[in-house]
């Protein structure tokens, strides 16, 4: 069995290496410059609009009667659910040490145009919905590759593609294991607690949630997202607020680190630009989602019939996700002076240290222990439910209920799995972000024209005051 755990870290590793430069990277950011144009730099001059949208989304009294199985709120909710995971806290602090402390700044840069990505997403996701014969909706990538694209073949080729994709990394990457191996590792070494008991716990948590679908999930979205978010980023920020003068050059440092070949930059080693975008931008992916089609799904499930004021609500998920929170963790990181290279430090270990050197030992272990936990916890159910509808999309209703119980055998086996071997675990994350990205980039640039037509006829009567209702009537 070790014989071939190594075998299998030494090919995922190569691949989770090599399967993002440059063809990903570049496939990412010329799609996000693209949406970019193509809706007007949507991500900027209407953020106050999206913004406004996000919270009104919120009114379940104004949803009430409308097509659709979650509120618009709920669906942002469930995509966060899902975004906002270990990768904020893990994967930053791997990113700044193998790509220096340049990788935050492609990280934002990814974040920016991935908004616009993230947008269309979210717009064609509902536009493209379909009601199931439970009486729920289901959609996604999947959905409007196959229905979207002009060449019929080729869409259902990406489709199937996506789908297979997305079940991978629901179960075996990202979405899953590493986020239960996370947990695991910060309750043992912070309480103690045995992996196999974390996992067996942990396993029940997630069942007890997602076998009551996607209704059940958002409710407890609804609940948990926030009040995880708000704790996190009210630690980080009397971090920084305490550093408040090392700031401006942590700024500084981040920028040279990433757009020069220093060999050495504030202390860290020298790293190329190469390693700061190539890190950069995969963790900045693997935390954002921009461009891998997830949040698409519970975007379908929205009530509502206006594609665009949904698309812009799930734009939001990026902006809270890198642009805030990652933010708190590059900030925090850099400003404790724990260098990776002369630490030894990375992931998690990481960024807890940072926060006790901020914070004190105690709370600041405790802070991040329990952030990983809720952010682990709600990037797990909200993953899940990406898996089954990829499960779904393929083998129909009946594949649901048996891909939710196998789902929740993962989540222990990654609660067990430690040691150098856990990196398969992050290589495979790396590597589903890849395969789901290929093709959902590939069908936003063929469905890019209906983006623009959907996005400019819906401001326009937004502007001039034809809708009554920004989610439709």
């Amino acid at each position: 069995m070790t014989e071939f755990l190594d075998l299998l870290l030494h090919y995922t590793t190569m691949i989770a290496d090599n399967i993002w430069w440059p063809v990903v990277i570049l496939l990412l950011a010329g799609t996000g410059i693209y949406l970019s144009f193509q809706t007007g730099f949507i991500q900027i001059r209407r953020l106050g609009l999206a913004f406004k949208l996000m919270f009104r989304g919120r009114h379940k009294a104004e949803m009430e009667g409308r097509t659709g199985d979650i509120t618009p709120f709920q669906a942002l909710m469930t995509a966060l659910a899902a975004t906002v995971g270990n990768g904020n806290i893990a994967g930053v602090a791997t990113a700044i040490a193998s790509g220096g402390p340049g990788a935050p700044f492609w990280m934002w840069m990814t974040a920016v145009f991935g908004m616009a990505t993230k947008y269309a997403e979210g717009m064609l996701g509902l536009h493209f919905r379909v009601k199931s014969a439970d009486g729920t909706y289901s959609g996604g990538a999947m959905y409007y590759l196959r229905d979207g694209i002009r060449w019929k073949r080729f869409g259902k080729f990406l489709a199937l593609w996506f789908s297979i994709a997305v079940i991978v990394m629901a179960t075996f990457g990202s979405g899953n294991m590493a986020q239960s191996n996370s947990i695991a590792l910060a309750l043992n070494s912070d309480f103690g607690i045995p992996f196999i008991a974390t996992g067996v716990g942990l396993a029940i948590l997630v069942a007890v949630v997602i076998i009551g679908g996607v209704k059940r999930i958002a409710a407890v979205a609804e609940r948990l997202v926030p009040g995880m978010i708000v704790l996190y980023m009210g630690a980080g920020l009397y971090v920084i607020l305490t550093n408040i003068a090392v700031i401006p050059d942590i700024i500084m440092i981040v920028l040279r680190s990433a757009l020069t070949n220093e060999a050495m930059v504030g202390g860290f080693l020298g790293h190329t630009v190469k390693e700061a975008i190539r890190y950069g931008v995969a963790r900045g992916t693997l935390s954002n989602e921009s461009g891998i089609g997830s949040c698409s799904i519970p975007a379908a499930a929205a009530k509502g019939n206006e594609s665009a004021a949904q698309g812009m609500v799930a734009m939001m998920g990026t902006f809270i996700d890198t642009i805030i929170v990652c933010s708190m963790t590059t900030f925090v990181i850099l400003a404790s002076n724990l260098h990776p290279h002369t630490t030894g430090l990375t992931s998690t270990e990481l960024t807890k240290s940072a926060f006790a050197v901020g914070l004190g030992s105690d709370l600041g272990g405790w802070i991040v222990s329990l952030s990983s936990f809720l952010f682990g916890y709600t990037t797990l159910i909200g993953w899940s439910y990406y898996g089954e509808q990829g499960a779904r999309y393929m083998w129909g209703i009946k594949s649901v209920m048996p891909y939710r119980y196998i789902f929740c055998i993962f989540v222990f086996f990654g609660a067990v799995l430690q040691g150098r071997h856990l990196q398969i675990v992050w290589n495979m994350g790396d590597i589903g972000n890849a395969l789901m990205a290929v093709p959902n980039l590939i069908g936003l640039l063929l469905l890019g024209g209906l983006v623009r037509k959907v996005t400019k006829d819906y401001l326009h009567r937004w502007d001039t005051g034809a809708i009554k209702s920004p989610f439709g009537d």
